[in-house]
């Protein structure tokens, strides 16, 4: 039985099959997803953290603050595989938003630094299925005052946690271009499972992408949170700000026997 209201899912268990059942002719199925409700949308969310908060992109309030956060990336890799960008000027960007970024598929955000009340970058959920509950992360532009700064990180699991534990969603997605290796292995310490590679899937800036899939699911949702709060842990930190215990190690573990054949 599965209810994503009530936060339980006890339909399968770390090892067994996912079509452990049969109908009367004798053919696997899926396991029964029962007491299904359509999840809710993300739009108008607000998350906060400690390092961060999430609220929904505005050209007039951010465009400014993302620009000039943008513009810490000199030579322009951050924009290389994303299909739009880069911006010229702040005029420029704020139509980009206001054309692009305040509809309801993809649903932007901007992330605000909790320091400076800044936007310092955006991401967004895109290809909203309510009804089956799925829904990807993406268009995700961290400008470098988020890069390798655990404010990146605590964005992500805010927006993971809000898919999961407050809306029920069943299943997670990260899809990126095959060849954007940071954005791969980002995806895989994060804890999302690298599923296959869709090729020629998508033209973008006159030239192919061959894209790459990854997702979490519910089931393996409340152990990726635990490496996640673990990870973000002051205790986790020395006092010149370095990481005594990696993302990665912490989620490979906490998730192997998920995923363990």
């Amino acid at each position: 039985m599965y209810s994503n209201r009530a936060g339980i899912n006890n339909a399968i268990l770390p090892g067994e099959s996912v079509n452990e059942d049969y109908n009367d002719l004798g053919q696997p199925i899926g396991f029964p997803v029962e007491n299904w409700r359509a999840c809710e949308h993300p739009r108008n969310a607000r998350m906060q953290g400690r390092l961060c908060r999430l609220e929904p992109i505005d050209a007039q309030a951010h465009a400014g603050d993302l620009f000039e956060a943008f513009s810490q990336d000199r030579d322009h890799r951050n924009w290389t595989y994303l299909p739009y960008g880069p911006f010229s000027s702040e005029a420029e960007l704020r139509d980009w938003i206001e054309a692009t970024c305040l509809g309801d598929d993809p649903c932007f955000f901007s992330v605000i630094d909790a320091t400076s009340g800044r936007a310092v970058g955006v991401a967004s959920y895109l290809r909203i299925d309510c009804v089956n509950g799925v829904i990807e992360v993406g268009h995700i532009h961290f400008s470098p005052l988020m890069q390798g700064k655990p404010i990146a990180t605590e964005a992500m699991y805010l927006m993971m946690r809000q898919v999961f534990d407050v809306w029920g969603y069943r299943r997670y997605e990260w899809k990126c271009d095959a060849l954007n290796q940071p954005s791969c292995n980002a995806a895989r310490r994060l804890g999302f499972l690298f599923e296959g590679l869709f090729r020629q899937a998508v033209i973008y800036k006159n030239r192919n992408r061959d894209t790459a899939w990854f997702a979490i699911i519910d089931r393996e949702w409340p152990a990726a949170k635990a490496a996640f709060e673990a990870w973000l842990d002051d205790s986790n930190f020395d006092l010149d700000g370095r990481q005594k215990s990696g993302l990665s190690e912490l989620m490979r573990d906490a998730l192997a026997p998920f995923r363990e054949a």
